[in-house]
């Protein structure tokens, strides 16, 4: 499948910006299951200081400001070729040891919760039970927009039972690595016919034996397919967000976010603010 992608974010301030430094998630890379055939990220009202691979092998735009903004807009856009690999995104590669994935974070930490659902798991190997968990999840967990933060760690939103993709992925990942299994967070897209939830996405890989990494949404109980595309990864959201950093000197912010994902003359787009 060929997908067309615009990501523009948009921040609007009250008081003139005096300093700004962000990363930038923007941009994926061909890698199994997907090829970019032509991407590009603008920015108005900063500048673009370098872009480098991070440790997670994640391309990134070092973006910064040293006058007084009082906007700052950013554009990713491009197409990528997508293909079903039914969830397996392969071998592990690139300089992070695997058993860094087994790593607790303050957004994965396993409480009660975490551990009777990862216990209450049933299944005759690791991928059956990884697929168990996600259904499991996916009951336990309603989608709802609105009733968590990027802050709130795993053990909370599943204490809340309700939450959004974000919170689906780090409980995933908190269970799975309370079982031993290395996990990791997918921040992409995903071209959805539910209109309730937005293009921007993410979702959990666990690695298991014989097969690599592989992907569960338990937001939407399925394996990844051609339908999403991968843009970063990471130990939970704060390694994979698509935008990260710090602004100083404002009084208050307003950010705009629409993306717009089409495909075969089809379109699903959201906004937020």
């Amino acid at each position: 499948m060929r997908l067309k992608i615009s990501h523009v974010t948009e921040y609007h301030y009250d008081d003139p910006v005096q300093y700004s430094l962000q990363r930038l998630r923007l941009t994926p890379k061909s890698q199994p299951g997907q090829t970019v055939r032509n991407w590009k990220t603008t920015v108005q009202g900063a500048h673009v200081e370098a872009g480098y691979t991070d440790h997670f092998g994640n391309h990134v735009d070092l973006v910064s400001t040293n006058a007084e903004q009082v906007s700052i807009r950013i554009v990713a856009e491009g197409e990528v070729e997508t293909e079903d690999r039914a969830g397996v995104y392969g071998p592990h590669q690139g300089f992070v040891p695997l058993w860094l994935y087994l790593r607790e974070t303050p957004l994965t930490k396993p409480g009660k919760l975490v551990r009777e659902l990862a216990k209450a798991t049933n299944g005759d190997n690791e991928l059956a039970r990884m697929h168990a968990l996600m259904g499991m999840l996916h009951e336990t967990v309603a989608y709802r927009p609105g009733e968590t933060a990027s802050d709130t760690p795993a053990e909370q939103a599943l204490e809340k039972k309700q939450g959004v993709c974000q919170d689906h992925a780090h409980i995933l990942i908190s269970a799975a690595r309370h079982l031993g299994i290395p996990a990791r967070y997918v921040s992409g897209y995903l071209l959805m016919d539910d209109p309730e939830q937005t293009a921007s996405h993410a979702w959990a890989e666990v690695h298991l034996q014989g097969l690599g990494w592989v992907g569960f949404d338990a937001a939407n109980k399925i394996c990844p397919d051609e339908r999403y595309i991968r843009l970063s990864t990471g130990l939970d959201y704060k390694d994979a967000a698509p935008v990260s950093g710090m602004v100083m000197g404002k009084a208050a912010e307003t950010m705009n976010v629409s993306i717009k994902v089409e495909a075969a003359g089809q379109s699903q787009s959201q906004s937020q603010s």
